[in-house]
């Protein structure tokens, strides 16, 4: 493929997502099962199309979703009775093909997963568990995954109790694992604190994961899009949305703008920029000051992490957009202990949907602002 440097930065990234998928077969993308890195890759090519009108990307998301949503409403390889937050992510992208739909199918998907959350198992004060499988555990991804599902649900299905349940889940995680030294937000928080990652007093896992925080940091800008103006839990989120993104850019790396992946230790041995983080963070700073959920100084942060993914992360090749230093993966268990020496040793990858989704969507974002 030739490099069109004329095109926009998110056109160039969806044109690289969209070849790399022919090239490997329809369905071998993303991975033949409806999860949440697929479900916000499809998202961000849809919005791809959305803004610069190129229909071809929104057909790409319509005929990946044709492959798991059924005449009938019903999800293929997809289990309620997991109740798994991930699961929901995917269904972000019902809302759009809602319209011009022959039939009820997107419909009845979204009412299935909205039937999930009515469900999901819950800590004392209500708080979604991440999975039935981690019990009275909350996690910051969790809240990506469910909360902006919710929050687009009840707008559309004119259901306005949900918003209380989508800020009481957004402001409950945010109590639990916020640190008051750094302002910074904890990976997890075991209610019970039985997990061997969970401090024995606050519950609270030990460090300030940089992908963590960049879900929820994306889940409250997602979610507030779709609150009326007059919601009495609106004006708290977008407040305590700014005084996390003021911890952010206090911990953003001076030189390249870009985030660690522990995000408070800096250069300590091991430790990286990490470009999903960066992306999100990006994403959600620039989308908050275009909302105007956030002061216009925030600007300035968005446009450093940006320039610093683009020259320090990103190649562009024959093949398309690169993207370099992608955390695989990271989660809570008796295996994944929540460590220092745990974060830093997930395998680090290139061209990972993981971040080339969240870089596409931080690209948007960027290219929106006035």
């Amino acid at each position: 493929m030739q490099v069109q440097t004329q095109l926009s930065w998110s056109e160039r990234i969806a044109a690289t997502i969209m070849q790399q998928c022919n090239h490997e077969g329809f369905h071998a993308f993303p991975s033949g099962r409806w999860a949440y890195v697929e479900g916000m890759t499809l998202m961000a090519m849809a919005r791809t199309g959305e803004l610069y009108n190129k229909p071809e990307y929104i057909d790409f998301m319509k005929r990946h979703m044709d492959l798991y949503v059924q005449p009938d409403g019903s999800i293929g390889t997809y289990s309620l009775e997991e109740y798994n937050l991930d699961q929901i992510n995917q269904g972000k992208n019902l809302f759009a093909l809602l319209h011009g739909a022959v039939d009820d199918r997107y419909a009845e998907a979204a009412h299935l997963l909205a039937a999930q959350l009515a469900g999901q198992p819950r800590t004392s004060e209500g708080g979604f568990w991440h999975k039935k499988i981690y019990p009275f555990q909350m996690w910051l991804d969790g809240l990506y995954m469910s909360s902006p599902f919710l929050s687009q649900y009840a707008k559309t299905f004119q259901h306005p109790e949900l918003w209380d349940e989508v800020a009481h889940q957004i402001l409950l995680i945010e109590q639990k694992t916020r640190d008051p030294r750094t302002g910074l937000l904890y990976h997890g928080w075991d209610e019970s604190k039985e997990q061997v990652w969970a401090d024995s007093v606050t519950g609270c896992s030990p460090h300030f994961w940089s992908r963590a925080m960049g879900w929820y940091a994306m889940a409250i800008v997602d979610s507030v899009e779709y609150f009326p103006l007059n919601h009495p839990k609106r004006g708290t989120i977008i407040g305590i949305f700014e005084r996390m993104c003021n911890a952010l850019v206090r911990v953003q790396e001076p030189e390249s703008g870009l985030w660690f992946q522990v995000l408070d230790q800096g250069f300590r041995k091991g430790n990286y920029l990490e470009a999903s983080g960066s992306s999100m963070f990006v994403y959600a700073l620039a989308k908050g000051v275009r909302l105007r959920y956030l002061e216009p100084h925030f600007r300035a942060a968005a446009e450093k992490g940006w320039q610093g993914l683009t020259s320090r992360l990103v190649e562009e090749t024959a093949d398309g957009v690169r993207l370099n230093g992608i955390c695989h993966g990271a989660g809570l268990s008796l295996d994944r202990d929540g460590s220092y020496s745990y974060y830093v040793s997930e395998a680090v990858v290139s061209d990972s949907f993981m971040g080339v989704a969240p870089l596409l969507l931080a690209a948007i974002e960027m290219e929106r602002l006035p």
